[in-house]
Parts: C-alpha cells; structure tokens; sequence
C-alpha cells in the first residue's frame, strides 16, 4: 500500500524543480561510456518514433491537413516515452544540466561535456538504425509512396533560413523540456508517459525542428535521394534530380546547426534556467548581511585590552559549514555528531547564504505539526537574514555587541531626542538591559566565509584580563593540612 501512495503522488512546482536538480545532477554522475550507449539508445529511439510518423502520415492527402499532422504527432510522442520510460540520454533533454550549472554542481566545461557526449551518442544510434532502415528497403513501401513521403519530409527541413531554423529549433525544445519537466510531477511510470505525449504531438504536427530527429530523418531522405534505385522513381512519378538539395552540406549548414542552437537555447535557457531563476535562485541568494556596529574605543578600555586583537585571532577557521541542498536531516546530524546547535550555510564559492540552527528546525517541525516535508532541504528553512563580523573586526567592539543593545541603553529618535528618562546609572541600566544576540557569529573575508566566534571565543580571549590563572585548592586539602 505504501509503495502504490508513493507511486501516486503528485509533486507541487517547488517538489518538481527539487525533482528536476537531481534528474539535472544524475546526468554528471554517469560514467561516459554509460551516458554514450544511453545516448546512443535514445537516438535510435527518436530515429523509430520518426518512422511510425512517416508511415502514419503516408498516404493522407484525402485527410484533414491538420488532422493527419496530429496522427504523426501522437505517434511520434513513442520516441519520448521510450526515452523517459528507459531512461536514454536525449540530447535535447541534456541541455537541462544547465540547472547543475547554476547550482554551481558542475562546472561550465564539464556541462558542455555532458553535452557533447550525448549530441555523438544520439548521432550513432540515429545512423545505426538509419543503415538497419536502408538493408530493410521500407522507403519502397505503399508503392514508394512512403519513401515519397520521407524526401518531402527531409527536403521541406532544408528550406528554412537560418533565423527560421533556430526559431523553430527553440520552440521545438521548449516544448520537448516542459514535457520532460512534466514528468517530475509524478513518480508513477503511466503518468510520466502521459504527460510527454501532448506537447510532443503539438511540436511535431506545428513543424518545430528537432536536431536528434533531424540526424535520422534528412540523412534518411539523402540516402533515399543518392541510393534508390531507378524502379523507385518510375513508381513514384518523380526524378532524384528534384530532390538534389538533399546533401551532406546543406543539412548541416542550413538545419543541423541552426536548428541545435535554438534547441540549447529552448531547454536549456527557456526550461531550465528560467525554472530555476523562479524556484530556486530567490533561495540560493547571497545572505542579507548585517555587520555589528563598532565605537570609538575610551582612553579607559585601551588600557585594558589589547585593541590589536581582531576577529581573525579568536575565531575558529574549522567551524562546520553546510550546503543549502544538504537534506535537513543530514544537517541535524552533522550538528549533532558535532555537539554544535547552528551553523551557516554557504554556497559551492564559499560565499555565505544563510544560517541553520536548531531554532530554526524546531520552529519548522512545529509549524509542520511534527511531520516534516520529504526531501526537505537547508535552504527551505534557513535563515536569510544574517548578522555576521569582518575578519578585521576589533575584540572590543565584538564583545560589546554581545553584551550591550544601544537602542534600548540609549533610547532616542532618529533625531537624537531622548525618548525615555531615568534615573539608574549606565552601569544600572547595562546590567538590567536583557539583550538577545547570536550565540554564533559568521566571520567574513572580503564577502567569503572564513571561520565563526561563538561567545566561549571571546569569553577565552577577554580572560586573560583578570591575569594569570589562579591555582585552586581544594577544602578537604586545607582542613588535611
């Protein structure tokens, strides 16, 4: 019953992004032979889904114009289904590593990697099945009405400008991503097979090119073009000079090209970065950083502390650090295999986002009446707003902001007009202030983090103000004396 619940549920949009970060991540992990022969798996795919288009829209010219396209569409949507259901390494569904990117996961140049490895599996599985097509001879089906049908196919792919070709190269993969995208909203096999069929079936019947499809179905029509023999334009009505464009270099020049660029530009940019720019950048942002203010030091307080003691020399540069996309129980853990209750929480850079503590997750679990979200991670409960030091933050400025809140020592308006009388003193007032600050203060370096002080630091570095260290007898010692 448990694993029919999980197979049925479906995933809000924030679950989906989380959804498609791991499908993104999963793509750099594979080895590259594995992610080569699952490329090369899904062009073979595509290169079938293409053949049943052909012979579905062969011999419907009595057929409704858009119907027939409609057919084609819903057949072709095989090809993605195959992808999704087999896990193949489609090229233009790879593009969607560049969520890895901006996660800062992987760097630019193993994305482009990725990217190469699967654009060659794609074109190996699209030849092998091409030459497999060709031995079998199915262009002479339906009286060569087939084959027809696949050089007027391959031809019309020609005839775009460069500027159309990358057009409908972007809205082919906009369509094809948010199919894939679609998937993650579900973990049961039939719903994600569902969810491709409808935006591929509207990609292929408007003519949107696709550079995996494009690989089997304009060299299909070039080998059709340069290896048919002469019964198969005596049955068609037609001569392989009409179709002389179909060459190696037009394909590439005037489709291949084009037509991969705007599919980069479709999933990549369109699908997955505006996806995450919506769901997931707001939450990796830069922390909003508030520094502790600092006070002419008196005459009284130099000549009792050392004023050349910063940040840097009582902070500790080994403090616990975690990753936003850390899973929160895995954080809890890490804090308590540490004896530690918060830490901050930095980016891939080093650069500070936010701060996790126990407050934190016991606020959550509260509000989530004791039955924390699945999957829930770091940033989904962190605090962003965040007080932290400079490195070169003077030891007396340090303390006094743990131990003092101004506002309520001095109380004034923006003017400077006392908004409170009193009589106690300021040594009164300064013990009777109840002050809240935190117990663990981020240190920074130039916007980097590079350490933490909690107050046991600073309390071990004002020690040494009350002098050497006192030896304590014990009582029973005295009395034994």
């Amino acid at each position: 019953m448990a694993a029919t619940q999980t197979n049925n549920q479906c995933f809000s949009p924030i679950e989906m992004m989380a959804e498609a970060e791991k499908f993104a991540l999963s793509k750099a992990k594979k080895s590259s032979g594995m992610t080569l022969s699952l490329a090369i798996m899904a062009g073979a795919f595509i290169g079938l889904a293409f053949l049943f288009y052909i012979t579905v829209t062969t011999g419907s010219s009595d057929a409704s114009w858009g119907l027939s396209r409609l057919a084609g569409g819903l057949a072709f949507s095989m090809g993605l289904i195959l992808i999704v259901i087999c896990g193949g390494e489609l090229f233009t569904s790879s593009v969607l590593s560049s969520i890895s990117w901006a996660n800062k996961q992987i760097s630019f140049t193993k994305m482009l990697s990725i990217w190469g490895k699967v654009y060659i599996g794609n074109f190996i599985g699209a030849m092998f099945l091409l030459a497999i097509v060709t031995a079998a001879g199915l262009y002479q089906m339906d009286a060569g009405q087939w084959g027809l049908n696949a050089l007027n196919i391959a031809q019309h792919k020609l005839h775009h400008t460069p500027v159309q070709a990358f057009a409908l190269g972007v809205l082919c993969n906009l369509l094809v991503c948010l199919a894939i995208w679609l998937t993650f909203s579900s973990a049961n096999a039939l719903t994600k097979a569902a969810m491709t069929i409808m935006p591929v079936a509207m990609f292929v019947s408007s003519g949107f090119e696709h550079c995996v499809a494009n690989m089997f179905m304009v060299p299909l029509g070039i080998v059709i073009q340069n290896f048919a023999p002469d019964s198969f334009w005596q049955q068609v009505g037609v001569s392989a000079a009409q179709y002389s464009d179909l060459n190696i270099q037009q394909f590439v020049f005037a489709n291949l090209i084009p037509v991969t660029l705007g599919n980069i530009v479709g999933g990549s940019v369109l699908v997955g970065l505006a996806n995450w720019g919506i769901y997931r950048r707001p939450q990796l942002k830069a922390a909003n950083v508030q520094s502790i203010t600092t006070t002419q030091i008196k005459s009284a307080k130099e000549t009792t502390m050392n004023n050349n003691i910063t940040a840097k020399d009582v902070m500790n540069p080994n403090a616990i650090v975690l990753s936003a996309e850390m899973l929160t129980p895995v954080a809890i853990d890490t804090l308590l295999e540490q004896h530690q209750v918060s830490a901050p929480v930095c980016d891939i850079e080093g650069r500070l986002v936010g701060f996790f503590s126990a407050h934190d997750v016991m606020v959550d679990l509260w509000c989530q009446d004791y039955l924390p979200a699945k999957e829930q991670k770091v940033v989904d409960i962190m605090a962003r707003d965040v007080i932290a030091i400079d490195i070169n933050d003077k030891l007396v400025d340090i303390a006094e902001f743990l131990c003092v809140d101004k506002e309520q020592l001095y109380p004034t308006t923006s003017m400077g007009i006392a908004t409170q009388l009193t009589t106690l003193s300021l040594e009164e007032r300064a013990k009777s202030i109840k002050v809240n600050k935190p117990h663990v203060l981020p240190v920074l370096d130039k916007g980097k983090l590079v350490g933490v002080i909690t107050r046991e630091n600073v309390l071990s570095a004002l020690r040494p103000i009350y002098g050497e260290r006192v030896a304590v007898v014990e009582q029973k010692e005295l009395e034994t004396a």
